[in-house]
């Protein structure tokens, strides 16, 4: 699974990692995250990130 960076303030989506402090479990593709979710760091919506090269 890709990870995916914020554009705005650099925080990455880990997928093995997920977001469980904000109810995303690890091993969630960044593509079945709930479209309401937003950065942890900056509150960007979820359109504000970009596949990790």
């Amino acid at each position: 699974m890709n990870k995916y960076i914020c554009s705005i303030c650099g925080w990455i989506y880990d997928p093995e990692v997920g977001d469980p402090d904000n109810g995303v479990e690890a091993g969630t593709a960044f593509e079945d995250i709930p479209e309401d979710w937003v950065c942890p760091e900056c509150g960007a919506s979820k359109e504000a990130f970009e596949p990790q090269d």
